[in-house]
C-alpha cells in the first residue's frame, strides 16, 4: 500500500440422524433443569450423549444415547442410535424403568475426527472449528472476528499517523464489516482504515478474509499485513484492487468492477520482493477468501483455497492486520460518477489468523 506508487456463525446444522438423537435424548428427559454431555463428530453425527435432569418433584433422570455409524462404497453412511432412560425419584427406595429407541438414517459425506462439547440446560450444539479454507496440517487458531459488533479492543479506525475522520463510512452489519466511499464535511473522499496496530501482531501463520469488493473511480480495497519499526516498513500486500482502472489497465471492466487483484511483498519501503497480477471474474459480483501462508522463508498467496502466487524472502519482523478502503493509485481519482454509501461497500465477512505447527 505504502510502496506502490501506480499499482499496488458457527454453529453446524447437524445432520439428520444428529437431530434425531438430540431430539430423542430432550423428549426422554421429560422437562426440569439439567446437564447434558455429547459427543459429534465433524460431519454433525451424534455419537453419544448422556443428560442428568433434575425434575420438578426433585427425582433426577438420566438419559444416555450411542450411535454406531458405518459407510458404505458408496460414500453414504448410516447410523444407527440406541438411547435409554433410567429414572430415580426423591422418596424412599428406587425405582428404575427404561425406554429404548432406535432409529436409523442417512447421510452422505466423510467424516474426519471428532469434536466434543458439553452444554447447559434443554438444548446443545457444537461449532464447527475454524480452519484455513482448503488447507491441510495443523493450525492453532490466535486472532478471529466473525463480525457481530465493532470490536475496538481488537481494531482501531485510522492509522497511526491520522485522526479519526468523523464521517462515518463503515458499521458492522448484517454479520459483516462494511467499508464504503463517502465524503466527508469538506467535500472530499478520504481513507478509511480498520487495523489491529498496538492491539495483535503475529510473526509468520496463516491469514485469511473473505471479501466482496466495491466498485467506482478511485476505490482501493485492500487486506495486509504491515509494521512501522523505527524507519523500516516490511509489507505483505495479499489483496490489493482498483476498479477505476478500466479496462486498459487490466484491473476492472468498462463498468468499473474489479475483476484483477495483485499480491505483492515488500521487504522495506521501496525495496520489492515480488508482486503478482491475478486476473478474475468480478470481485464486485461475490465474497472470495484472500489468503497468505507466511513462513520464513516464503510467502504463498491464495484466493478461494487455491495457490495463486509464491514469493520466496525473508520476512522475520511481527506485522499486524490492515483493511482498508483508500483512494488513488492504479484506481485514478474517486469523482462523482463513483457510487457512494452502504450499498457499495468493501464488504468483509471474517478476519482470522493461525499459527503453523
Amino acid at each position: 500500500m505504502f510502496n506502490v506508487s501506480t499499482r499496488r456463525k458457527f454453529i453446524r446444522p447437524a445432520s439428520c440422524m444428529a437431530s434425531a438423537s438430540i431430539a430423542l435424548l430432550l423428549s426422554a428427559c421429560g422437562g426440569g433443569t439439567g446437564t447434558a454431555q455429547y459427543a459429534i463428530d465433524s460431519s454433525g453425527n451424534l455419537t453419544s450423549a448422556k443428560a442428568t435432569t433434575t425434575m420438578a418433584n426433585g427425582s433426577t433422570q438420566t438419559t444416555t444415547i450411542s450411535s454406531t455409524p458405518s459407510t458404505t462404497s458408496g460414500g453414504t453412511s448410516t447410523t444407527t442410535t440406541t438411547g435409554s432412560t433410567s429414572t430415580t425419584p426423591a422418596t424412599n427406595g428406587t425405582t428404575t424403568g427404561s425406554t429404548t429407541g432406535t432409529t436409523t438414517g442417512s447421510t452422505t459425506g466423510t467424516t474426519t475426527g471428532t469434536t466434543t462439547g458439553t452444554a447447559t440446560g434443554a438444548s446443545a450444539g457444537t461449532a464447527s472449528p475454524l480452519v484455513p479454507f482448503g488447507q491441510t496440517g495443523t493450525f492453532t487458531l490466535t486472532f478471529n472476528d466473525e463480525f457481530d459488533t465493532f470490536n475496538t479492543a481488537k481494531w482501531n479506525d485510522a492509522i497511526w499517523y491520522e485522526t479519526t475522520n468523523a464521517t462515518k463510512n463503515y458499521a458492522v452489519s448484517n454479520g459483516t464489516l462494511k467499508i464504503w466511499p463517502q465524503r466527508d464535511a469538506t467535500g472530499k473522499f478520504f481513507n478509511r482504515t480498520i487495523d489491529t496496530d498496538a492491539k495483535y501482531y503475529q510473526t509468520y501463520g496463516y491469514f485469511e478474509i473473505e471479501a466482496k469488493l466495491p466498485i467506482g473511480k478511485g476505490t482501493w480495497p485492500a487486506f495486509w499485513l504491515f509494521n512501522h519499526i523505527a524507519a523500516r516498513r516490511p509489507e505483505i500486500d495479499i489483496m490489493e484492487a482498483y476498479s477505476g482502472g478500466g479496462p486498459s489497465t487490466g484491473w476492472s471492466d468498462a463498468n468499473l468492477h474489479p475483476t484483477a487483484y495483485a499480491p505483492t511483498v515488500w521487504i522495506d519501503a521501496g525495496v520489492l520482493a515480488g508482486t503478482k497480477t491475478i486476473v478474475t471474474p468480478d470481485l464486485s459480483a461475490a465474497f472470495h477468501k484472500y489468503a497468505v501462508k507466511w513462513e520464513a522463508t516464503k510467502q504463498t498467496f491464495y484466493l478461494d483455497g487455491k495457490v495463486v502466487y509464491t514469493v520466496n524472502v525473508a520476512m522475520p519482523d511481527p506485522m499486524y492486520i490492515m483493511l482498508d478502503l483508500w483512494y488513488g493509485s492504479a484506481s485514478g481519482a474517486a469523482d462523482a460518477t463513483t457510487p457512494v454509501g452502504i450499498t457499495n461497500s468493501y464488504e468483509v465477512n471474517y478476519v482470522r489468523a493461525w499459527k503453523l505447527s
